[in-house]
């Protein structure tokens, strides 16, 4: 009986650390792929991906990089980079939907830059899992669209037991929205106008407190943490992320940015494709609608080939699973990328707006996004084709460590 106890313990134990698992089979790696997407380069057809201590050591066809024995060999139809979630509320908003697990979007004010979502970050939630199992490596998460300024994101691994371990950037991007839903959530601002207003209120209030030059009277009154976030914002520190949807809206954002000099992302832009010209000569770079997004309100006009088309323009973009309103809280970004592929986007720019443009837009394109000599192992091993729904992914790889074999 006693040893029955034990294995209940045991199981129990592996169980509650599985959520969270960043352990694995870590050291020594070599991957072989009938092909292999560096995405920086061209295809490799029999490549191999060689992984040492965490980092990728070498990559090259297989006839020209030699394994050692000591490695071990994993093997593969299809090779790519980890996959890069470029905006979610996973962490913050969980799978059970219920209050307890719901912390994307604090309504006691339209305006909260000091909002972190460092501190609601749950890396041990099932969605975080869910979008590994899928091949999903990193993950740009934080608060929900709704108020004008929603609070700080952050870029963590898809592994981890606490943030900690998770994070790669504590503070990512400033969030902010724009459009009707604002006024959905708040009794002010009640107009388009009169939430430009107050945006612009605040970041003026902001910009002059950092032209004052008596060190005493700026400090005066102890720090202010929501002037700190807006003051970053201000001074390049930060990017901002504007959800805006419609071509009023995207317009607004982009005033906005030039306005006050905001390194801005643009979100969203369902109506992207009625103001090309203006977002491309702006140069902001776009974290596109999930392609299949519901198309009611804000993105009655939405568009399946958006991503297409801003390819199409030359303009930088990324793939997101954005926010749900409703079970099961997220999306999965390889699906959402395949359907824009099947819409006009060619294969290996998805493959890229997935990996390497969505890592450039995040600011960590020398770390992750290719597979190159140097950056992180991140991984993902397919039994064929990534876009096809009867295809799979077999293994996923983070930080040289295996933290996936559930075929999804």
């Amino acid at each position: 009986m006693k040893r029955i106890y034990n294995l209940i313990f045991l199981a129990t134990a592996l169980w509650l650390i599985a959520p969270g698992l960043s352990g694995g089979c870590f050291g020594q790696i070599a991957v072989l792929g009938e092909t292999v997407y560096p995405i920086d380069k061209a295809p490799i057809s029999n490549g191999v991906v060689l992984i040492k201590d965490g980092k990728i050591e070498r990559v090259g066809e297989a006839g020209k990089v030699k394994i050692p024995a000591s490695y071990r060999q994993i093997s593969a139809k299809v090779v790519t980079p980890g996959l890069i979630d470029a905006h979610s509320v996973v962490g913050l908003a969980g799978y059970f939907n219920q209050d307890h697990d719901q912390d994307q979007l604090d309504k006691a004010a339209p305006i909260q830059p000091e909002l972190r979502a460092l501190d609601a970050y749950n890396p041990r939630e099932k969605l975080v899992e869910w979008l590994r199992e899928h091949g999903v490596t990193t993950l740009h998460t934080g608060h929900a669209p709704g108020g004008l300024i929603t609070g700080q994101s952050i870029i963590v691994k898809t592994v981890g037991n606490t943030v900690e371990e998770a994070l790669i950037d504590p503070q990512g991007v400033l969030t902010m929205t724009l459009g009707s839903q604002v006024g959905r959530n708040f009794k002010s601002p009640g107009t388009r106008a009169k939430g430009m207003a107050m945006l612009r209120s605040e970041f003026l209030a902001a910009q002059a407190k950092m032209k004052k030059t008596d060190d005493k009277e700026g400090q005066k009154g102890g720090r202010d943490l929501k002037t700190e976030a807006l003051q970053a914002a201000l001074r390049g520190e930060v990017p901002v992320m504007i959800t805006a949807h419609q071509a009023t809206e995207i317009m607004s954002a982009l005033r906005l940015a030039k306005e006050f000099g905001l390194n801005m992302i643009l979100d969203g832009a369902a109506e992207a494709y009625l103001v090309l010209d203006e977002i491309r000569a702006s140069g902001v770079k776009v974290i596109v609608h999930p392609t299949m997004t519901r198309n009611y309100g804000e993105t009655a006009n939405v568009a399946f080939d958006t991503a297409a088309r801003l390819k199409q323009a030359g303009i930088l973009f990324a793939f997101q699973s954005g926010y749900e309103s409703y079970v099961p809280k997220t999306r999965v970004i390889l699906f959402e990328a395949a359907q824009a592929v099947a819409n006009g986007l060619a294969f290996e720019a998805a493959l890229r707006a997935l990996t390497l443009d969505a890592a450039q837009i995040l600011g960590l394109d020398k770390r992750i996004g290719s597979l190159s000599a140097g950056k992180d192992a991140d991984l993902v091993l397919f039994d064929g084709d990534p876009f096809e729904y009867t295809h799979h992914v077999r293994t996923v790889i983070i930080d040289g460590r295996v933290v996936s074999e559930v075929q999804r």
